[in-house]
């Protein structure tokens, strides 16, 4: 029972789905209720699955890749980032039909990504979750821990569910507004994803290490001539 506790009171503030609910209310603006309640289900339980995955063999599967958390961030901001440009600066549909602009929305599947990765279960939550694997010393502390993801799981699909609530207030207007000032702030959370992923890597030991031999390596004097 203190494992699930340490679980979720570990997970939830780094996933932190009250922040990420504007982002995914955003992200489905025109789409039906029926759709925004089936995007938030396959994002949380592809929220689940990844941080099962990295539960279970998360190092493996890190050292397999050859994949670093500073890797991750950037590769996460870059694509947070993305996001937040399309919002910022939707395409152009003009030229569109109403039957090519409703197939263009039935294509578009935000659950995976951005909404489970890495909005949910982003390097942060990995880590943690990484980490929490430290606690664990038999097969029911892994049990725990999953029970953990589990609550942070349902908690997410709570808050996100809830959020569609929203439209009926904001209106077509007030939600195309909406996804403007989120795309700035979304744009801003993936180049700090990237700031934090360059100065992890900035920070790390090797590159220290390194530099402090190449400092300490004395410099090759060139041969005087006679």
């Amino acid at each position: 029972m203190e494992l699930i506790l340490a679980s979720v009171a570990a997970l939830l503030p780094i996933i932190n789905p009250f922040s990420t609910a504007p982002l995914f209310l955003a992200m489905t603006e025109g789409d039906s209720n029926e759709r925004r309640v089936a995007q938030a289900n396959r994002g949380v339980i592809y929220m689940i699955s990844i941080l099962t995955a990295f539960l279970i063999g998360g190092s493996f599967i890190m050292n397999f890749f050859g994949l670093s958390l500073p890797g991750l961030r950037i590769a996460g901001g870059i694509l947070v980032a993305g996001v937040g440009m399309r919002m910022l600066y939707p395409k152009d549909n003009l030229d569109q039909t109403p039957e090519e602009a409703a197939e263009s929305r039935a294509k578009n599947d935000i659950s995976f990504t951005p909404l489970a990765m890495p909005s949910l279960s982003g390097p942060g939550a990995i880590s943690v979750t990484i980490g929490l694997t430290s606690l664990a010393e038999a097969w029911t502390d892994y049990l725990s821990i999953w029970l953990g993801i589990l609550i942070v799981g349902g908690i997410a699909l709570i808050v996100l569910r809830l959020s569609t609530n929203l439209v009926r207030f904001l209106g077509v207007n007030g939600l195309h507004a909406m996804t403007k000032i989120m795309g700035f702030l979304i744009l801003c959370v993936g180049v700090q994803f990237i700031v934090n992923g360059v100065q992890g890597i900035a920070s790390s030991p090797e590159l220290l290490r390194a530099i402090q031999e190449g400092l300490a390596t004395p410099a090759l004097t060139a041969p005087s001539s006679e």
